[in-house]
């Protein structure tokens, strides 16, 4: 589907040449350039609404294409285009652009330009990341994230920020030079394309498919992050400003599990299903692993990280059952997750503009204090619970049965991670918002008009999909239909492999 412009271009390079324009701006100029960020994001997410309204749903072919030879000697092409799969991401990242802009006001003091404009320079690419259809074109957009998301948590981040900014750094390279092999071998192998869709058309052996299928798993295993890859996340969420770990947390998390369902399963669907098992070992851990976890923590923000593993453990485990449940479920809760945590951290960033302290024991009473803020928090709280009604229910609920589908025995343990969830969201809540008033909350002003208006759409969000699920699942269906059918056709590579192995 076309409309009257070219959607995809235009909201990856708006972004990216506004963040050009910043560097321009005067220094002086602080207010200006707050003000130009907060529009260009905006513009930025009213013209990427058309992406949701002239979607086809109908169909599971890419949408919103563009397709232009770029260096055709190397069969590289700029191509671009979205499905019902990644349409949401895109959307997605517009609108938390947006709140990454407001929350951060007042609470970026130094190099402002550089700020915002590393900011618009994500946003670019992450959508780049979703929209293209090209795979030179692909680790293009997921290389060019890294530079400026290192620079969002090592200049403005906490005192430990170099630190955790290397990490970050060091942990996603390694994961990207690896896919890089495996892309390379993929070119040579595909006579000389990187036209990802051309490439779904091909089988290949099962042994290229098993080592590519790792090769690619490096990058995004460290991305999502998956255990025991995931330790730099509580890391870089801890240290980062308030929007590096909305951004972090709302988006650039999701990359990984993106890219599980773009490449790993569709290039390499015999790969997939031989590996589902070790995968969905892995991803309950993550769930179990995560929660305990999360009991032991005492920084506010470190809880939230560490929920975002025992949360993705749910999504990891949703896809790689490999079943529509499963699937839809996994693609849902990327949605909620990006939507909760990235609220709990703007909920996070206001009481620590207040306070300037993360720790759980310095709170206390808060809810006498500030009424407003605690509602807001409980309402993501009960969200991160997964409770009916809110968005977490249905992507959770959509995951154990497809769990439970895929092995009964997984399906029961991640199951106990919903209750561990619930035992450290809840403590938190009750730590923080209840019990005796801390006198080092006294005196402080409940949330301002900016706040609120940062914080409500992430709120109509929770309900509506809580309440109205099949709005958002019905993008999906066709596309995930789609790719099960991909997965469960007859695995001529794995076939023929078995054939010469039983004839020697």
């Amino acid at each position: 589907m076309q409309i009257g412009y070219p959607v995809l271009s235009t909201v990856i390079f708006l972004p990216i040449f506004g963040a050009l324009f910043i560097f321009l701006i005067k220094r002086t100029s602080e207010a200006f350039i707050k003000w130009t960020a907060l529009l260009i994001s905006l513009i930025t997410f009213i013209l990427s609404v058309p992406l949701f309204t002239n979607f086809d749903k109908t169909t599971a072919k890419m949408q919103f294409t563009e397709m232009h030879d770029w260096v055709p000697s190397w069969g590289i092409k700029y191509a671009l285009g979205v499905d019902g799969i990644s349409v949401l991401f895109v959307l997605l990242s517009t609108l938390l652009t947006i709140l990454c802009v407001t929350v951060s006001w007042k609470g970026i003091k130094e190099k402002t330009k550089e700020f915002y404009a590393a900011l618009l320079l994500i946003e670019g690419s992450m959508i780049g990341v979703f929209a293209s259809l090209d795979l030179f074109l692909f680790y293009i957009f997921w290389e060019a994230m890294l530079i400026p998301m290192y620079l969002l948590i090592g200049v403005w981040g906490g005192p430990n920020r170099v630190y955790a900014a290397i990490k970050f750094f060091l942990y996603t390279l390694v994961g990207s030079v690896l896919m890089l092999v495996g892309i390379i071998v993929l070119y040579i192998n595909t006579g000389k394309t990187f036209d990802i869709l051309q490439m779904m058309t091909m089988n290949y052996p099962y042994n290229m498919q098993i080592i590519l299928f790792w090769a690619f798993f490096a990058a995004f295993a460290v991305k999502v992050p998956m255990w025991p890859v995931h330790t730099w996340l509580p890391d870089a969420h801890t240290e980062a400003p308030t929007a590096g770990s909305v951004i972090l947390a709302g988006i650039l998390i999701k990359m990984g599990a993106y890219g599980f369902l773009r490449f790993n399963m569709p290039l390499f669907p015999d790969a997939a299903k031989a590996m589902a098992p070790v995968m969905m070992i892995l991803s309950v851990i993550a769930i179990i692993y995560g929660g305990i976890i999360c009991l032991a923590q005492t920084d506010l923000k470190r809880l939230i990280a560490y929920s975002s593993v025992s949360h993705m453990g749910f999504v990891t485990l949703g896809i790689f059952a490999l079943n529509t449940q499963g699937i839809q479920g996994g693609i849902l809760q990327m949605i909620n997750h990006g939507i909760v945590t990235g609220a709990l951290f703007l909920c996070v960033g206001i009481i620590y503009d207040r306070t300037h302290t993360r720790q759980i024991a310095d709170y206390g009473g808060v809810a006498t204090v500030l009424p407003i803020y605690a509602a807001f928090f409980m309402v993501f709280t009960l969200a991160s619970i997964g409770l009916p009604g809110t968005n977490g229910f249905i992507g959770e609920f959509l995951i154990i049965l497809g769990g439970f589908t895929a092995s009964k025995t997984l399906g029961v343990l991640a199951a106990s991670g919903i209750i561990i969830g619930a035992a450290y969201m809840l403590w938190l809540y009750q730590r923080v918002f209840f019990m005796e008033t801390n006198p080092k909350v006294q005196g402080y002003p409940d949330m301002n008009m900016r706040e609120i208006i940062t914080i409500v759409p992430l709120i109509i969000l929770v309900l509506w999909i809580g309440i109205y699920p099949n709005t958002f699942l019905s993008f999906m269906d066709v596309s995930v239909q789609n790719l099960i059918d991909r997965i469960n056709a007859v695995g001529l590579a794995q076939t023929a492999q078995q054939v010469i192995e039983v004839s020697r």
